[in-house]
């Protein structure tokens, strides 16, 4: 292995990397990459060549909408509670009601312009049109596959069959491949140095893919696309960046570096990558999910994005003089969580290539790219915890000098999304807590109280209204994606019909009930632990199938479990009707561990799978990349 390792192949040469075994490498074509502050900067070029006409007024519709709904719900709120004044436990409800129904209303908004541009065909840009013969490339693109101590075997099986891809698209010319590894573990390293050399025997691949791996990890993922930049970059015109589970078709990686060669204004283009290759009843129910309601918020916010649009890390297209010129991120200052190393580092990096007068743009109609989700909530909610640290890290940036103040929505957004979790579980509590203290009741008396006769005594009309409207803007989205899906005949089909679809749904909805608590909870206790000064660490990803012991599930939820129990009695103690009213609540947590088990379970998503609910295009008519990945690691499966 070592003389493989260690052998001149074609062009490239070898380059020892310090302790941390051999690479194989192309030439250096060093770039600079120098960091940018953040206290100094200007907007370069305010209002992009590439962005969709009246765009001014489509964020116009999107902000001026939810002030709109949002202040009218509110006057109605004010209005139920101002007879007799309004006292603090009341004033603290109505501001959280106000920002919470803002939060839902911007997300109706959005998904209802979704919603139209998937119905009626608009939302296309770049010049990419899906039906068009191949445009042929002139430039040169590195497809860049950061690891961290992930299976290579799994990991290179994706490589290959996007290579296989591209090759059958007859410009695999205009590509090379980097698997830019920053494992740890000795054991990791010498794995992926014989997974590679085996590849590239495999593939006749020498020369074209190549392999490092750094001898120090600085800056996590960020750091090793950053080292690739300044030591690599100067020889590639774009880079497309990929997951460890990331795959993507031959033609749609062609199509979205041609979209880069015909707009030399544009910086980066994200595409949506649709979830598959779930199991357990948790990954297909996200998958599921992902598959029907996620084009319409996408196409909804690439809407209003214009050129402005977000990046999310992987399965996009940058071009490189642009990345290295205004993405290089500087160290923030403060200890950690808050200062170091930028987490969430994609929102920045499209905020910088967006300041330095690049264009950003997201293309959710072209299809082709895939992803893998989380196999269980547990996974889901570690990873989820790192995120809460970095977008709350974005609270040191959201300010920075001559950011477009669409990309600090980004952020305020990306932070808006956790503080929302501990917003909701307060509103909850000054709503029961509003009548208990205002109407003076006698805890020990035993009166059958609920906050419902309270809010119902108000002023019934009122009530009902926000009820309904609120649980209208609540699951429009979902009904928008169904009806979305009724006018796409294949997509319908594939999923297993419209009945098959509208139970998928309704599955969906349950369950995502039943784990809202347990998400509730646990991004709340996420918040005060970053707020507290805990740092969330970097660890590997699970990727298959999640297999949880009772052991691990009751050290992980039997706490949140024993308080739901706590709460429904003491509730029901207080009052028949309190426990009644709070049950949806106190059901979730108390059943967390019988739900988290259930939904990690492989033989419950298989049941659903063979009844068809959950199903999605890519399991029904999988594309021939995602079956070719599935051979292969069918194939190299001890």
């Amino acid at each position: 292995m070592q003389a493989l390792m260690e052998m001149q192949i074609g062009a490239s040469e070898v380059v020892q990397v310090l302790d941390t075994g051999c690479a194989v490498l192309p030439p250096e074509s060093p770039l600079p990459m120098p960091e940018q502050s953040l206290r100094k900067g200007r907007l370069h070029v305010p209002r992009q060549r590439t962005a969709p006409l009246g765009i001014g007024l489509r964020r116009f519709y999107l902000i001026g909408g939810t002030m709109s709904m949002s202040l009218i719900a509110t006057w109605v709120m004010l209005a139920v509670m101002w007879p007799g004044g309004i006292n603090v436990l009341e004033g603290c409800l109505l501001v959280l009601f106000m920002f919470l129904f803002a939060w839902v209303t911007m997300s109706f908004a959005s998904a209802l312009a979704g919603f139209f541009c998937m119905v009626f065909g608009g939302g296309r840009k770049l010049g990419i049109d899906p039906q068009m013969p191949l445009p042929d490339l002139h430039t040169y693109t590195a497809l860049l596959v950061p690891t961290y101590q992930e299976d290579p075997c799994r990991l290179l099986a994706g490589l290959q069959a996007i290579y296989e891809s591209l090759s059958e698209t007859g410009q695999l010319e205009h590509f090379e491949f980097f698997v830019l590894s920053d494992s740890r573990r000795e054991e990791f390293g010498l794995a992926e140095e014989r997974e590679y050399a085996a590849l590239c025997e495999r593939l006749g691949a020498h020369g074209r893919i190549f392999y490092r791996r750094r001898a120090d990890n600085t800056g996590r993922k960020a750091g090793n696309i950053a080292d690739w930049v300044r030591r690599f970059g100067g020889a590639y015109q774009q880079m497309l960046i990929l997951d460890a589970d990331s795959v993507m078709t031959g033609d749609t990686v062609v199509r979205l570096v041609a979209a880069m060669e015909s707009n030399p204004d544009v910086g980066l283009i994200q595409s949506l990558p649709v979830v598959v290759g779930g199991r357990t009843l948790f990954a297909r129910m996200q998958q599921f999910g992902a598959c029907v309601y996620g084009p319409i918020i996408a196409y909804g916010v690439a809407w209003w994005h214009g050129a402005e649009s977000n990046y999310w890390g992987h399965n996009a297209v940058i071009r490189t003089k642009a990345f290295a010129d205004h993405a290089g991120l500087p160290a923030l200052p403060g200890r950690k969580p808050f200062g170091g190393h930028v987490l969430s580092h994609d929102f920045v990096e499209a905020a910088l290539i967006r300041r330095g007068g690049w264009a950003t743009h997201m293309v959710p109609y072209l299809q082709g790219s895939y992803e893998e989700g989380p196999p269980t909530l547990t996974d889901l909610l570690i990873r989820d915890r790192r995120w809460c640290q970095g977008n709350l890290q974005h609270a040191k940036i959201v300010t920075a000098a001559g950011l477009h103040w669409i990309s600090r929505m980004h952020m305020l957004i990306g932070i808006g999304h956790y503080f929302t979790a501990p917003m909701w579980g307060l509103l909850m509590l000054v709503g029961i807590a509003i009548p208990l203290v205002g109407d003076g009741i006698d805890l020990t008396a035993g009166m059958h109280f609920s906050p419902a006769h309270y809010w119902h005594g108000r002023t019934d009309g009122d009530v009902l209204w926000i009820f309904t409207f609120t649980m209208f803007v609540l699951l429009a989205p979902k009904l928008l994606a169904y009806f979305a899906l009724l006018f796409k005949p294949y997509e319908r089909r594939a999923c297993g019909g419209a009945l098959r679809v509208l139970l998928s749904i309704l599955l969906e909805s349950i369950l995502a009930a039943l784990m809202a608590p347990i998400v509730m909870y646990l991004q709340s206790r996420g918040v005060f632990e970053v707020l507290a000064g805990k740092d969330s660490g970097w660890d590997a990803q699970q990727r298959d199938d999640g297999k949880l012991s009772w052991s691990v599930l009751l050290r992980s939820y039997g706490g949140l479990s024993v308080l739901g129990v706590l709460i429904g009695a003491l509730a029901y103690t207080v009052s028949p009707p309190l426990a009644m009213w709070m049950s949806p609540v106190v059901l979730g947590m108390a059943f967390s561990v019988p739900v988290v088990a259930l939904t990690s379970h492989r033989l419950v998503g298989a049941v659903l799978r063979r009844w068809g609910i959950f199903l999605i295009p890519e399991e029904t008519a999988p594309s021939k990349v995602l079956i070719r990945v599935a051979e292969l690691r069918r194939a190299r499966q001890p």
